[in-house]
């Protein structure tokens, strides 16, 4: 990074001016609130000016008295064109390079209807199924297409990538074989990108890799677990039932990372013998996009259901005995298990997921196979005019991919003319090429690869003359049988399908989304746009790096702007997912220790009030986790820090934080709880999720952090998309920066392993941060997170007379969030948390943050965003709550059938059948004014979480079910 020019100080209030052109720009339509808003609210907490709050609010120690050294900010056109003279420096190639990564048709409808449409992309994780029936549909969809196409018995919600998934699919068969071998065999024919991960993961665990040829290993190691690529990297499809018997003598679990397009022609790999079942989704219409955001997929036997990675969705029913979805088996999500977990994956591809399944619904099991016969046809064809042209193809048993030997012919010869043509191929060495085949491929580029291996444009024989139209496939089972995957198949059908699921979802468009910890921001229309240009849609994530000019110019820049506004020296952009930054920071410091011979540092210090991710990702890194206690202000107990650090000295690794705190405060003491730890030799890994707090007012790196983790999909504007995408790039001091993430196809000079499959993650995304960023500017940004700390504190205050806000700073503040206790109402009314968060859905709002992090309390985040008006209407649906609360304790309302314990309220149940309840349907189903104005109806009733669990369904239910 280069060094920084002077820097200023920030005016306060000056991007809320009441000045004509400052109101035009990007800032204005991001925050919410306009300038006599702020001094409205600003006087109802009894502050002169918003910057009087803010020093109040934030540690004077801590504070970033500068402004940001960023580019000036741009209208939204401006950014938009400066964005595409970028873009216009990636070169769009056709890549027949594989690899697990195909060119494949979004179809438009999926394209405009789900991928571009903010009644998809802005839903939060459904964990209130309640309002979240239309995306718990989409993901069964998704995960019944994974078992059939499988011919295993559960399926998971998705994983972010093909590698992690087999990463994932390592440490569940650790986790699982008893015959306490600690060794995991790796075909060599498994994508590199795959080994590569799969090394990163195993490393710290002790985890011994044997990569080897399935074909001649011996067995003479014990191995607890192996995976295997089918079809093979090179393309080669080999039947592996042998090697999964001999393995399964030994005890050991056999995985298959197999391409679930393949699978409509292929035997399942649950039909031999396949214990766990990985892969991509990837070219199920979702564009390459230099690497994702990609939705893997995972299946399993149903046996080892509650150690399975990620979520599942499950089906249970409603308190009418409606069927109804829901995230199942929660006792098993990793968070739960904390320091006993086997992963610390707390979330999804949803938004891409859900693409995938459609892509299966509108093509149907006919349509799919019909993709896959037409890509094999191609794929044998281009091999006979190879073999008449003289090269031999290294094997003959191949679904979409071949490995082509050039004998005599010069590889600089052939790449070349692929050059000419636009063409990428993939190179395995100098004596052999790769070609493989996708759903965008016509006769003509098979003519163009016969011309190019020729190296002259005429050819000596017809496309008719070497078509092969004889092929045999050995799949016989049936697939996709469910009526869902053969009815969609016109448009209009397909259309009003995805209109329908939308309608049974809360999102951003229909209110605000105030969930602590969450950040569920503005996802700017001019922020999407970007995302499905095909400059950076269609590369290939193997593409040359010279083809990819634009995308570097990104990713220095977004690397400079993240690095100043978090005052760390390096970022590594490649973790997928905030799980993926917490995990690849923790190995950061893990190496940085390992490079100084104190490789036997182990402790993890975590504060009790944590995520539940944390002590799962120290975990993972081989870490020993110990518990730091919390005062009764929510913050760390710096005495019992200074005892276990001192009590731990020798071997103290690190120490987790999470800055404000989980509990909302910015806390007075973070510089000496920094101090601390590197007195007694250990790194502090900063949990970046609520630096929406931070950005332009205080910065990780000057705090003290080593290492920080940035939710993109939280702070820079990365949409939720109903629980994934996400990014979560991590920042570090200058000591750790030669032990960021590296990779084995793209050389990026890190020390690291890959910590994802794509060396720059799910690096389409990143143009949404990226235009967040220059439209705002350093001074939007700033305005943006006073903002978020006056909108919380507004907020708080409103509220504080109806529910106690739990934890405020010294002066009686909280930061970007608050946390409301409602304990009292159990006591008081048999009231429970559920109660008020499924009421809050008969008002229009989705529930905060939901007994975390201390149960039976609420924490609520409004961000930046939202209006005073839309703050108002929140506070007074909570209001109108608390009356109705009270309505139960001074015994006019009845303790059991009353509107809160019967919530939420759907059509049907007011309108089909008698009425018995003491409280009319008018107050169950327009408890405010501007309900009758708009009403949100949730499609099913309470749903009962146990009756799921006791019997657990993972896809799609025979249609009599719902009748």
């Amino acid at each position: 990074m280069v060094a920084n020019p002077p820097r200023t100080q920030p005016s306060d209030n000056k991007i809320l001016a009441t000045d004509s052109q400052e109101l035009n720009k990007f800032t204005q339509r991001h925050i919410g609130i306009n300038a006599d808003e702020l001094q409205q609210m600003l006087e109802v907490l009894g502050f002169s000016s918003l910057d009087a709050l803010i020093d109040q609010t934030v540690p004077q120690a801590i504070r970033f008295n500068q402004t940001l050294q960023l580019p000036a900010a741009q209208s939204e056109y401006a950014a938009l064109a400066k964005l595409k003279q970028i873009a216009d420096k990636n070169q769009v190639y056709r890549s027949f390079i594989g690899m697990g990564y195909y060119d494949c048709i979004t179809p438009a409808v999926i394209q405009r209807n789900i991928l571009e449409n903010p009644g998809w992309y802005t839903a939060y994780t459904p964990y209130q199924p309640e309002i979240a029936q239309g995306r718990l549909e989409a993901l069964l969809n998704f995960q019944t297409m994974i078992i059939d196409l499988t011919g295993l018995e559960i399926a998971n919600a998705s994983l972010l990538d093909e590698a992690t998934a087999a990463a994932e699919a390592m440490s569940m068969s650790y986790g699982i074989c008893k015959n306490k071998a600690n060794s995991f065999f790796v075909s060599h024919e498994c994508h590199p990108q795959t080994i590569d991960v799969l090394q990163t993961r195993a490393k710290p665990l002790g985890i011994n890799i044997i990569i080897a040829d399935h074909q001649t290993f011996d067995f003479a190691e014990p191995i607890f677990g192996a995976i295997l690529q089918y079809p093979a990297s090179d393309g080669t499809i080999y039947d592996y039932r042998n090697f999964i018997e001999k393995s399964h003598t030994q005890g050991a679990l056999v995985t298959v990372a197999a391409d679930p397009l393949s699978l409509t022609l292929l035997t399942p790999p649950g039909e031999f013998g396949a214990d766990i079942a990985v892969g991509s989704t990837q070219r199920f219409g979702i564009p390459l996009g230099f690497g994702g955001p990609h939705a893997a997929y995972f299946a399993t036997k149903e046996e080892y259901k509650r150690l399975v990675p990620g979520r599942i969705v499950g089906v249970s029913k409603d308190v009418h005995g409606k069927p109804a979805y829901r995230l199942a088996l929660q006792t098993r999500e990793q968070h739960i298990r904390r320091d006993k977990a086997t992963s610390n994956i707390c979330t999804a591809q949803v938004l891409l997921a859900v693409m995938a399944s459609m892509y299966a619904v509108y093509h149907g099991p006919d349509g799919l196979k019909e993709i896959a016969q037409n890509i094999h046809q191609l794929t044998a064809t281009l091999a006979n005019g190879l073999k008449k042209l003289g090269y031999k193809i290294t094997s003959e048993n191949f679904f979409d991919t071949l490995r082509v030997e050039l004998g005599n012919t010069r590889l600089e010869a052939i790449l070349d003319a692929a050059n000419e043509r636009n063409i990428n191929l993939r190179i395995f060495d100098n004596a052999t090429v790769g070609i493989s085949l996708d759903e965008t491929t016509t006769e003509s580029d098979l003519i163009e690869l016969w011309q190019i291996f020729a190296l002259k444009d005429q050819l000596p024989f017809t496309v008719e003359e070497v078509t092969i139209t004889n092929y045999q496939f050995s799949r016989e089972s049936k697939y996709l049988t469910h009526p869902v995957f053969n009815r969609y198949h016109s448009e209009t059908e397909l259309l009003r399908y995805l209109h329908q699921l939308e309608t049974k979802d809360l999102s951003l468009t229909t209110s605000m989304i105030p969930l602590g910890s969450c950040t569920m921001k503005l996802n700017a229309t001019s922020e999407m746009i970007p995302v499905t240009w095909a400059e950076f849609g269609k590369i290939h994530p193997f593409a040359p790096i010279s083809q990819t000019r634009g995308y570097q110019i990104l990713f220095q820049q977004l690397e400079a702007w993240l690095g100043e506004i978090t005052g760390f020296a390096g970022i590594s952009l490649q973790p997928n997912a905030g799980s993926q930054g917490e995990y690849s920071g923790l190995l950061v410091i893990h190496e940085y220790h390992q490079s100084r011979g104190e490789g036997y540092r182990n402790i993890c210090l975590i504060p009790q009030s944590a995520h539940g991710t944390n002590p799962a990702s120290a975990v993972m890194c081989g870490m020993q986790v110990v518990g730091v206690g919390c005062d009764d202000q929510g913050n760390i107990d710096v005495d019992d820090l200074k005892a276990k650090a001192e009590k731990h000295s020798h071997e103290l690794a690190a120490l987790m934080v999470t800055y404000p705190s989980t509990h909302g405060v910015f806390e007075e003491a973070i510089q000496d709880i920094c101090a601390i730890v590197h007195a007694h030799g250990g790194q502090v890994y900063m949990d970046g999720a609520n630096m929406n707090a931070q950005v332009g007012i205080c910065r990780p790196g000057d705090i003290g952090a080593d290492v920080c983790h940035l939710n993109l999909h939280k702070t820079f504007c990365i949409p939720h998309g109903g629980g994934g995408p996400g990014m979560g790039p991590i920042g570090v001091a200058s000591h750790l920066v030669p032990f960021l993430p590296g990779h084995s196809v793209v050389r990026m000079g890190g020390e690291l392993g890959a910590v994802s499959a794509a060396p720059w993650g799910s690096a389409s995304i990143l143009v949404i941060s990226w235009m967040y960023i220059i439209m705002m500017g350093a001074d939007g940004l700033t305005q943006a997170t006073k903002i978020a700390i006056l909108n919380a504190n507004y907020i708080a205050k409103k509220l504080e007379s109806y529910y106690p806000v739990l934890y405020q700073g010294k002066n009686g503040l909280v930061a970007h969030e608050c946390i409301l206790d409602l304990r009292s109402l159990k006591k008081s009314a048999q009231i429970e948390i559920d109660d008020v968060a499924k009421r809050l859905m008969d008002y229009g709002f989705h529930a905060p943050t939901v007994s975390w992090p201390v149960a039976g309390t609420i924490m609520v985040e409004p961000t930046e965003s939202e209006s005073k008006q839309e703050l108002d209407r929140f506070c007074d649906a909570l209001i109108a709550i608390r009356e109705e609360v009270a309505a139960i304790e001074s015994g006019k309302m009845d303790i059991q059938d009353n509107v809160l314990k019967n919530a939420p309220h759907t059509a049907e149940s007011l309108i089909v059948g008698e009425w018995n309840h003491p409280y009319s349907r008018e107050q169950a189903a327009y408890p405010a004014p501007w309900n009758k104005e708009y009403k949100f109806w949730p499609s099913v009733g309470r749903i009962d979480a146990a009756f799921g669990d006791r019997n657990f369904v993972c896809s799609c239910l025979p249609m009599e079910a719902y009748s």
